[in-house]
């Protein structure tokens, strides 16, 4: 597959497009959270995960608006949402660090939170 340096969702679907792979592409789409469970709330937040997925929560500038409950003032506040344990003996299990993950969609991103975490 073809490599685009820090290239946009665009770019990266046009080199695709003019590769011989593009035929051999297939899309999935997500149908069905079933890491949620059954609760009201648990199908709300799924159907608004669908809706993301299916580009329909995006307005003109291609923003999506998320809950309040889920901004952070900034990256620091983020680290510390997400890893408040992490000086506590729990943070020693494997397990905590797979249940306490900030997700992102490039690198650099990635690199930079891990830097923040580890000051």
């Amino acid at each position: 597959m073809p490599v685009v340096p820090k290239g946009t969702h665009q770019q990266v679907v046009a080199s695709l497009c003019r590769e011989n792979l593009w035929g051999h592409i297939k899309f999935l789409h997500l149908r069905q959270n079933i890491c949620l469970g059954h609760s009201e709330a648990d199908n709300q937040h799924a159907q608004w995960l669908l809706e993301i997925g299916g580009g329909l929560t995006m307005d003109n500038n291609e923003i999506i608006q998320v809950f309040q409950s889920m901004v952070c003032a900034n990256l620091n506040a983020l680290i510390n949402r997400i890893y408040s344990g992490i000086g506590n003996s729990r943070a020693q299990d494997n397990q905590y660090f797979l249940d306490c993950i900030i997700l992102c969609p490039k690198n650099d991103q990635v690199h930079d939170i891990n830097k923040a975490i580890l000051q």
